[in-house]
């Protein structure tokens, strides 16, 4: 197999998800898949405690940093207090729906003011050499027509940024929690299969309700530089080694491991971790998915609730 993009296959950045512990997991299943962080806002890095909030281990490569912000300053900021951490990617998050990130401007509601988010993405690609992304929707409410998206991504690209991850609902930003703008709006591929299209120097990752190494395959055929995963990646991680096999083993000779050998490498891990003061469940929830679909995995989940709990 040829190389092939470094964003062609990812995971979404998911919160309580994508921490460290569960990123660390992730990469034990797939060698090569892009990772991304919980979304960060800019504030708590730069009032808050950057080491606890930015810290990675090197075997998570490649990994991109998502914030969350509208304040160009405040990005900049936050920018630079990750450069010294080593992340491969700087990426905004213009795609959540929840109330309390659209509360404090940022998220999805981003999308209504382009001009912003220019501004923002300018400052941000002025205060580091990383690619600068950016995550969002196809829409939001009302303005849900394929013109604002172009609009939308026209000022954004115009402003540097040349990767849009694009997930092919819209938001509705009140009325429905989180979960429900996973679920509720439609799903619009070839919407994001015209906005390639139709901005074929830019590169657009397509994301949303993924979880078949089919799906995977026919968009990338559609002609979409990337596709990222979510919750199937986290509900059902071993998937992940066939995603890995089928897409980005670049050489056709990695050997997939097994879930045994997989829980040997997070119990040291955990070992590790825990001489640091973390608590065993941090670890092991992430770890609940691992024998979905399997005899016994009632029995491991009830194993890791109990006895990773407990410690």
């Amino acid at each position: 197999m040829q190389d092939v993009d470094p964003w062609r296959i990812s995971v979404a950045p998911m919160m309580d998800c994508t921490d460290r512990h569960g990123r660390y997991f992730l990469r034990l299943l797939s060698p090569h898949v892009r990772l991304y962080t919980e979304m960060v806002t800019a504030a708590a890095i730069v009032r808050g405690d950057p080491d606890r909030l930015l810290r990675f281990s090197p075997a998570e490569h490649p990994l991109a940093l998502q914030l969350g912000g509208s304040d160009p300053e405040l990005l900049v900021a936050a920018v630079l207090k990750a450069g010294v951490y080593g992340y491969d990617e700087i990426n905004l998050n213009a795609g959540c729906p929840s109330p309390r990130v659209s509360e404090g401007s940022f998220g999805a509601c981003l999308m209504a003011d382009p001009e912003l988010v220019g501004r923002c993405i300018s400052a941000m690609r002025a205060a580091t050499d990383l690619p600068v992304t950016v995550k969002t929707r196809i829409g939001i409410d009302d303005r849900d027509d394929y013109g604002f998206l172009c609009a939308f991504v026209a000022r954004v690209a115009a402003a540097g940024c040349g990767t849009f991850i694009v997930h092919a609902r819209k938001a509705l930003l009140s009325g429905l929690s989180p979960r429900e703008n996973r679920e509720i709006p439609p799903l619009l591929y070839a919407t994001v299969y015209r906005l390639k299209a139709d901005f074929p120097a830019l590169r657009i990752i397509l994301n949303g309700g993924i979880d078949t190494l089919t799906a995977v395959g026919a968009h990338l055929a559609a002609g979409v530089d990337g596709v990222m995963v979510g919750r199937k990646a986290y509900a059902d991680p071993y998937w992940l080694t066939d995603v890995e096999s089928a897409f980005l083993d670049r050489t056709c000779t990695w050997q997939r491991p097994s879930r045994a050998a997989i829980v040997r490498a997070m119990a040291d891990y955990a070992e590790q971790e825990m001489r640091e003061g973390v608590r065993l469940h941090h670890i092991t929830r992430h770890m609940l998915g691992l024998y979905h679909g399997r005899p016994g995995a009632r029995a491991w989940r009830r194993f890791l609730s109990t006895r990773g709990g407990s410690a």
